[in-house]
């Protein structure tokens, strides 16, 4: 592989952007780790000070562990502060944004020709280029870095920049997804000199520049006067990180915020007061059950099975979603073409104590399960603070404790369950409702086994990697179906996780303030900054009267 690199490259996480606390959270597959504020000071001036919309506060579940989108910040656009070559639409197609229009393309696939728009400009003033561009997408296929956006780039060979405003992309072999791929937000090269930025600098291109940043607290944006582009309405928008469920629903209660993510128990008094408006999206964002190789009992082929038969899926939609969701049995949504019945399983509790009694696992007195000794009991982890991850952790204690098998809920910090991952199970989220290829292959192929929280248990299949391996590089849909439902057909055989349920998003806006944000959205896993109703931020427009 051919790629020309700049040894600044590897100070780019000290000169690109904001690093936050050193846990995996840029991955789409976590949360972030934010804190709630004291007595407001996080929603300076408030709703009542807004100037006829121009203002927006908004409460979300957690902070980005970076704003670099080299390491993970909007992995699927829409990131207000950086912008791709490309962006996705709320109908899930992607079109142009830095990018002069759609790419040319060469006859074998392996040649992708970007042409850029002129007078766009970084939030330092400096232009974008090819070299922008360039630098971009070096860095995030840099081994040195090891970026979770390399699993989406892995048939990228070469990028070059045939002049100024054109760029050139080769690939070593085909890869469906590649233009998808293109969203990665573009930084400038000059910030990836070795003096490293100052703390809470974000260079892009976006609509918005930070005005202002606070760990923990909260972060704000405002349109950049310069931008390209139309100028949004709403000039200036306060993201409070509030990890806690009821103090968020507080906030809200108080009327100190104008829009927050929302658990859906906490739906119906706020409908009561029709201050706000309800906003639910679909979305391709599951929980699952990761069960790692190793482990004697989660391992085991015939425990995996008995959970995947054994457990009440909508039960625990039910119960821990409180109905906002619906059962999952695979990583790829029943609406994708590529889906496939293959992984799909009626709950049947009987068939799966047979399943135990055939592999020995016997039935003791105490209603617990053993075989040669050796309890049928494994750890689940969980993150402390993910109220909807602890309520489906308790969820499949208790539904597994029918089963025989003895499930031990534990909450701890990303930082400490990540070394774990390897000997104990976890609460699993992802999903992306982009592309097959971009929402399987970072979890399940063999070469990105523990690479930061991408395919976290380890599992390892050559057929499996055939697949994916496959559908990543079919240029022809009907085959490149086809190797996604093998890919499903191998989940359902070996069941290295336990798929249980795809999460609604529930969120709620301030009524008749604002307009056009009200769009049908699929969302994805990541939906801090990126999704709810303020996913088209910069397309809002204001309802407030003026003065």
């Amino acid at each position: 592989m051919r790629i020309t690199r700049d040894k600044r490259l590897r100070h780019l996480t000290l000169g690109l952007g904001v690093v936050l606390a050193a846990t995996a959270c840029t991955d789409p597959t976590q949360p972030g780790s934010g804190g709630s504020t004291e007595g407001g000071s996080a929603t300076q001036g408030g709703p009542s000070g807004s100037e006829a919309g121009s203002e927006v506060v908004i409460a979300t579940g957690g902070e980005p562990d970076s704003f670099n989108p080299v390491l993970g910040y909007a992995r699927w656009g829409d990131g207000k502060l950086v912008e791709g070559l490309v962006r996705l639409t709320a109908d899930l197609e992607p079109e142009p944004l830095l990018a002069t229009g759609m790419p040319e393309v060469s006859a074998d696939g392996l040649t992708y020709t970007f042409s850029l728009r002129d007078g766009v400009t970084f939030h330092d003033g400096s232009s974008l280029d090819a070299q922008d561009v360039v630098a971009t997408y070096e860095a995030a296929i840099d081994p040195e870095l090891a970026s979770p956006v390399a699993a989406d780039l892995t048939a990228l060979e070469d990028v070059e920049a045939v002049d100024e405003s054109t760029v050139e992309f080769t690939l070593s072999e085909p890869q469906s997804s590649f233009v998808t791929a293109t969203v990665l937000g573009i930084v400038p090269s000059e910030s990836l000199d070795p003096e490293p930025a100052a703390s809470g600098d974000v260079v892009g291109t976006g609509p918005y520049a930070l005005a202002d940043y606070r760990s923990g607290d909260r972060v704000v944006l405002e349109g950049y006067d310069d931008y390209w582009g139309e100028q949004p309405q709403v000039q200036r928008a306060t993201f409070v990180f509030v990890e806690d469920d009821a103090a968020r629903a507080a906030r809200v209660a108080s009327g100190e915020v104008d829009g927050a993510l929302l658990p859906a128990q906490a739906l119906g008094r706020v409908e009561e007061g029709g201050d706000y408006e309800v906003v639910r999206r679909d979305s391709a964002d599951f929980r699952a059950l990761v069960l790692p190789e190793s482990h004697p009992v989660a391992g085991d082929a015939a425990i995996r099975e008995a959970l995947n038969r054994g457990l009440d899926r909508q039960a625990l939609v039910d119960g821990a979603l409180a109905g906002a969701g619906r059962p999952a049995f695979g990583p790829i949504p029943p609406e994708a073409t590529e889906y496939s019945e293959a992984v799909e399983v009626e709950t049947d509790a009987g068939a799966a104590a047979q399943v135990l009694d055939e592999a020995g696992w016997a039935e003791q007195a105490d209603g617990t399960r053993a075989r040669d000794g050796q309890a049928a009991r494994f750890t689940l982890m969980y993150p402390a603070g993910d109220t909807l991850r602890q309520n489906i952790a308790l969820a499949v204690q208790s539904q597994a404790a029918e089963l025989g098998i003895e499930v031990e809920p534990e909450a701890l910090s990303w930082e400490a369950i990540e070394p774990r991952m390897r000997e104990d199970a976890l609460v699993y989220g992802s999903g992306n409702p982009y592309n097959a290829d971009l929402s399987t292959y970072p979890l399940f192929h063999s070469s990105r086994a523990f690479q930061g929280f991408d395919n976290p248990g380890g599992y390892a299949s050559d057929a499996m990697d055939a697949a994916l391996e496959q559908g990543r590089s079919a240029m022809d849909e009907g085959e490149r179906v086809q190797a996604y439902r093998q890919v499903q057909e191998e989940l359902a055989d070996d069941l290295p996780w336990v798929f249980l349920a795809y999460v609604g998003h529930d969120y709620v806006i301030r009524a008749d303030a604002w307009s056009g944000y009200d769009v049908p959205l699929v969302e994805p896993h990541e939906h801090g900054l990126q999704g709810g109703p303020w996913w088209n931020l910069p397309a809002w427009t204001t309802t407030a009267p003026s003065d």
